[in-house]
């Protein structure tokens, strides 16, 4: 057989669990792991001792075993210890999955006596090792790197692993344009909020990790000869700077130049879910006597794409 009677839902069919765990992976696109960003993180123990635990989660695991086999989900509520064997002499690395046994496809467990999710520490794994071996249906978690004599596993020892299985991403797209003369002169060697139409307030979506932006202000009239750089700033994070010219001594007010700023920012816990400030900012050096006129025909384009990680 081939094609797999009858399709979800149809009503009065018998539908094989496979089907519904093919469902599961062409929902979360065939991709696998934690489901949100705090999803099964791996700490020592409330009392340190030789182990771990896990937290609160759930995570998405693609079966390794056949094409079809589809995916399955699992969820932790709670906190579960899992023992960690102590080391001797020599330390050793150890890679903490949630891992998933399923009868049809290997093991001898029982789904009505046996956990067929479940930790699973593989032990003595290579030093740098952030998967699961191949052909295991897992979802890496944390790798517990030991140092040699050791009975206790602290934070320090645990390397977080995880992956998101499809990290939630949200762009926001701002423009302004002046709507009269906005002029700067500069030349006081110290960073400025300017111009003024390059000021948006921005919501950050509490699950952002990192941000993506980018500041374009095009058509920056220049008056005089100019040198210097521009940049943006949310919240209290200023981004990567770029160098401005003018490239001319004119002097005329017919050069005009677009100031393009570009980076990629780590979002703190304390600015998720706030509104924070996006300003564009400018420096000219003292050694120029130029000015900068953002008008009429100046364009403010800010650009940022949020992005959930670990």
């Amino acid at each position: 057989m081939t094609l797999i009677n009858p399709p979800l839902l149809v009503h009065g069919g018998t539908h094989a669990a496979r089907a519904f765990r093919m469902m599961v992976r062409d929902l979360s696109h065939g991709a696998q792991g934690i489901t949100e960003t705090d999803d099964l993180r791996v700490t020592q123990l409330a009392t340190p001792g030789i182990g771990v635990r896990v937290g609160d989660g759930s995570a998405v695991i693609r079966g390794a075993m056949a094409w079809g086999q589809g995916s399955y989900t699992q969820y932790n509520v709670g906190f579960q210890s899992v023992p960690i064997a102590p080391t001797g002499v020599s330390g050793r690395s150890d890679l903490l999955v949630l891992r998933v046994e399923d009868p049809e496809y290997e093991g001898v467990r029982n789904p009505e006596k046996d956990d067929i999710g479940y930790f699973h520490v593989i032990s003595n794994v290579a030093a740098n090792t952030v998967k699961p071996p191949a052909g295991m249906t897992a979802v890496a978690l944390a790798r517990i790197d030991l140092p040699a004599n050791a009975k206790v596993v602290t934070d320090s020892m645990i390397k977080d692993v995880r992956t998101i299985a499809n990290p939630r991403r949200e762009r926001q797209l701002h423009t302004a344009s002046p709507g009269a003369d906005q002029n700067w002169q500069g030349n006081s060697g110290t960073w400025a909020d300017w111009p003024p139409a390059s000021r948006f307030d921005i919501r950050v979506p509490t699950w952002a990790r990192r941000a993506r932006i980018v500041m374009t202000i095009s058509g920056l009239q220049v008056m005089g000869s100019i040198w210097g750089s521009t940049a943006f700033r949310l919240g209290g994070i200023q981004g990567q700077s770029i160098m401005i010219d003018d490239g001319s001594t004119r002097g005329d007010g017919s050069v005009r130049i677009n100031a393009i700023a570009a980076d990629t920012i780590d979002i703190p816990n304390d600015m998720r879910g706030t509104t924070q400030r996006l300003q564009g900012l400018v420096f000219l050096t003292k050694d120029n006597a130029g000015s900068l006129q953002a008008d009429v025909v100046t364009t403010v384009i800010a650009d940022l794409e949020f992005e959930e990680g670990i």
